[in-house]
């Protein structure tokens, strides 16, 4: 099988995985868990192997398949790897197993149908990123709705109903504008070019006047900014993440907020040049605003889970400055920054649903001693944490560190011409280094001390519930 065959094998394994699922006995959830947990180490096996043949050497697309689709519209399912997507692509695949093995005790209810829509979804977001047709990567772009929807709808928590339609309305809204923006943008490649077309490539060569290219920046943006998300569109985040199972707060802030950032990167930027740079300072204000203002967010917050979604918020404001920067260091810190976020943020939500459905509480108040009861799960989450800070030598530190110094090197001479707007903010943005470090101690010191931090009721009730479950990883006997 040629390498693009096997990159489309990727991309549809599961949907395989959800017919060998309907295959497969009901009622049978061992048989369930590991079929579906089969499916997905597969899946990262033929993406691993893909990464090792992917040449970075070599500018454009990789492992490309073309095929007629619509051809008439101009509409070809066109898929490969570039630059842009081949480290998303890993991590998509390195996370699809984690997320299936982390949900064996987790989920009990419709077994069956939960794996499906984590395979549905994670065809959807394997599809968005490997798209090169604006066509196909805006019908993989809305398809990560519906098995996100039942997710949280279905497995969520007390408020799942609520958070789910918040998420969607969100969603659908930017979405419909960016359909929109889409239609335009290809009739207006077809009225200067003679081109009906839907591939990037084509439609980054048209040549559209700065009064368009800023209306059609402005659709696309809302869209990815909701995703993201940017404050203020940011407030259907916390909802989604707390409500969520386990499994859909690792996917969404592992993998489906970097949508957002891959849209800015891949067709924002790109394809409106000059309003990228007419609205960089609005752009770059807003991403500054959502380092700050969702780190302190996550500093106040008494929820262990709605601090790991804010912190989100804080990260992916790095992402976009860096994108923002315009320069290449930054835009790679950007990428980096995006991966170790992935990791980082996604190993987090593994961990601490680990205790969540243990002691079914998320009250920081209400833990503490873990670092006695679990000495392997503290060193791991600690790991997590100190990358989270961006402690030097890991992920979060090098992201961190090369946005930062993309956002001074552009900076700097704007400030020398007398523009001292980029100087000023990313002198703010250092500052949510420093939040960062303070709200992810303020977590691990509030999980981790010999005693709870509150002597509650609370507190003794999730102790002795960890007690009776010695399950998790370095489990006292």
């Amino acid at each position: 099988m040629s390498d693009a065959g096997v990159l489309n094998l990727v991309l549809f394994l599961p949907l395989f995985g959800v017919g060998l699922l309907l295959a497969s006995p009901t009622g049978e959830h061992d048989f369930t868990r590991r079929l579906a947990l089969g499916v997905m180490i597969v899946q990262f096996v033929l993406t691993a192997w893909l990464y090792a043949r992917f040449d970075n050497s070599v500018a454009g697309l990789q492992f490309e398949t073309r095929l007629p689709w619509i051809a008439d519209w101009g509409v070809y399912y066109q898929i490969g790897l570039d630059g842009y997507n081949v480290l998303l692509v890993m991590l998509t695949a390195f996370l699809g197993p984690l997320v299936v093995a982390g949900a064996f005790s987790a989920i009990d209810k419709d077994v069956k149908l939960f794996y499906a829509m984590v395979f549905l979804i994670q065809f959807a977001m394997m599809g968005t990123f490997v798209a090169q047709d604006l066509f196909v990567f805006y019908v993989f772009w809305e398809a990560m709705l519906i098995p996100m929807f039942l997710l949280i709808g279905i497995w969520g928590g007390e408020r799942r109903i609520y958070a789910t339609l918040k998420f969607v309305l969100y969603t659908a809204f930017g979405s419909i504008l960016m359909l929109a923006a889409v239609i335009y943008l290809v009739y207006s490649l077809q009225a200067t070019t003679g081109v009906t077309s839907f591939a990037f490539a084509d439609l980054v060569e048209a040549r559209l006047p700065l009064d368009v290219q800023s209306v059609l920046l402005a659709a696309f943006a809302l869209s990815f900014a909701i995703k993201v998300p940017m404050v203020p569109l940011h407030t259907w985040l916390p909802d989604a993440h707390v409500e969520a199972p386990t499994a859909g707060s690792v996917i969404l802030a592992a993998v489906l907020l970097k949508m957002g950032t891959y849209g800015f990167m891949k067709l924002g930027f790109p394809l409106f040049p000059d309003a990228t740079r007419l609205f960089t300072p609005v752009l770059m204000s807003l991403a500054v605003i959502s380092i700050v203002y969702g780190a302190c967010l996550a500093l106040v917050q008494d929820d262990i889970k709605k601090i790991i979604a804010y912190s989100s918020i804080s990260h992916l404001g790095y992402v976009l400055l860096g994108l923002l920067s315009l320069e290449l260091i930054g835009i790679q810190g950007a990428v980096i920054q995006m991966v170790s976020h992935g990791l980082v943020a996604g190993g987090l939500f593994l961990m601490v649903g680990m205790v969540y459905e243990r002691c079914h509480t998320r009250e920081l108040g209400a833990y503490g001693g873990l670092a006695k009861l679990l000495p392997v799960y503290s060193v791991f989450f600690m790991i997590l944490t100190l990358a989270s800070v961006g402690l030097p030598s890991t992920s979060g530190f090098t992201g961190e560190f090369l946005v930062l110094l993309g956002a001074f090197k552009a900076a700097w001479p704007q400030a020398q011409a007398g523009q001292s707007l980029p100087l000023v903010l990313a002198v703010v943005a250092v500052s949510g280094v420093v939040l960062g470090a303070l709200y992810m101690l303020r977590f691990a010191l509030g999980l981790f001390p010999d005693e709870p931090m509150r002597k509650t009721e609370l507190a003794a009730k999730a102790y002795q519930q960890l007690v009776s479950t010695p399950r998790l990883p370095g489990s006292a006997p």
